[in-house]
């Protein structure tokens, strides 16, 4: 049969149907197969988003000793206010603030002539009483010697005897009034208690002095050691436990910018204030070069010492809840477990956990409000940024 050939009636026919749906079909594979591919790639993405995908980080171990900055206050060593132990003027000063003076050093002068006055009548009172009680013992001697040979009755011997103790006690009188004013005329001479620095002097020659008779007196001159500090740090009640006798502590001071001082935590008060719920604290550094002033502050680090290494975590795996703050963990089966923990100390970008973790856990970094105990979730392959 050749191209001329006539085609019969019959297959013209099937030829009719064929051809409509085939054009049909050519039409649906065209147009329909991208649809069921988007369709599967959108059943696929709602898969993937009801299951999501987390970082984890794992809690890390602090060590054992760690730095605690408070705030501290300095103080000499030793300080004191010198007062007049005797009234009268001021004849001269011999130290101005400032001066470094030693123990036992003339500070000033105090001009008191009535206590000059009152001191010579005593010693001419003790003198009036020395001279009756020799009188009245020789006196007591001989009426005794005269009670041997029956001269004399024993009453009158006795008398002069009593006589004699009475004038003896009058004469230990009148040297303790001498013994009395004669220290208060020491006292007309301000010495130094030990080595120090004046950092007042409230005093000018000629100024009146007043030893407390008149009121309250006013203090001549203060002294303050500054060759060793005292540095007083108030440590928290958490943190108390961990200050130990002779830990190493550092000091700055905004005055000395990139300069560090060194001292050793001296005593404790063993107790917690009440008010405050700290503890007070004694550090004491050497000042040989008088570099740190008393009065100032200052900035204490304290090296802790802790009885076992904490756990922390960074700061954007906490969660706040009403019943307390939680962290997500992912258990083996990858569920999530919310785990109450208990929060130590704020090291900036990472907390403290004294407790509810042992330190295996896999914890969620930047948990979703949302997160749901016992929900589903994948772990990403990525290590997180555990800062």
């Amino acid at each position: 049969m050749n191209a001329l050939t006539p085609v019969p009636p019959s297959s013209r026919s099937r030829l009719l149907v064929v051809l409509p749906v085939a054009a049909v079909c050519l039409a649906l594979a065209i147009g329909g197969l991208p649809r069921l591919s988007a369709h599967a790639a959108v059943v696929r993405q709602t898969a993937a988003l009801g299951t999501p995908t987390v970082a984890v980080v794992a809690p890390g171990r602090e060590p054992l000793q760690q730095s605690l900055v408070l705030p501290g206050d300095v103080q000499a060593f030793q300080e004191a206010s010198i007062y007049a132990r005797t009234s009268g003027y001021l004849g001269q000063w011999l130290t101005d603030i400032g001066t470094h003076v030693h123990s036992g050093q003339l500070l000033a002068q105090i001009e008191s002539p009535e206590v000059d006055a009152q001191l010579a009548q005593a010693r001419a009172d003790a003198a009036t009483a020395s001279a009756n009680y020799q009188i009245a013992r020789v006196t007591a001697d001989r009426w005794e010697e005269m009670l041997k040979s029956n001269a004399v009755s024993q009453q009158s011997s006795q008398e002069n005897v009593s006589t004699m103790k009475a004038k003896q006690a009058m004469l230990a009188a009148a040297q303790a009034n001498v013994d009395r004013l004669q220290q208060l005329q020491s006292f007309e001479k301000v010495y130094a208690p030990f080595d120090g620095v004046i950092t007042v002097r409230n005093v000018d020659v000629g100024a009146l002095i007043d030893a407390g008779n008149g009121g309250t007196p006013a203090a001549l001159f203060k002294l303050a050691e500054t060759d060793k500090l005292r540095v007083f740090v108030n440590v928290p009640q958490d943190d108390a436990a961990d200050v130990a006798v002779g830990a190493r502590a550092t000091l700055t001071l905004p005055q000395y910018p990139g300069r560090s001082f060194v001292g050793s935590v001296a005593r404790t008060a063993g107790a917690i204030d009440p008010a405050s719920r700290t503890l007070r604290v004694e550090v004491d550094m050497d000042n040989a070069d008088g570099a740190v002033p008393p009065g100032a502050y200052a900035q204490v680090t304290l090296m802790l010492a802790s009885a076992k290494a904490m756990l922390s975590l960074p700061a954007n795996t906490l969660l706040f809840r009403p019943v307390g703050v939680e962290v997500a963990t992912v258990d083996a089966k990858g569920l999530v477990r919310l785990m109450p923990v208990t929060l130590g100390r704020d090291f900036g970008t990472r907390v403290e956990i004294r407790a509810g973790l042992k330190g295996d856990e896999r914890v969620i970094v930047n948990p979703g409000d949302a997160v749901g105990d016992g929900q589903s979730v994948r772990i990403n392959a990525r290590p997180a940024d555990a800062t």
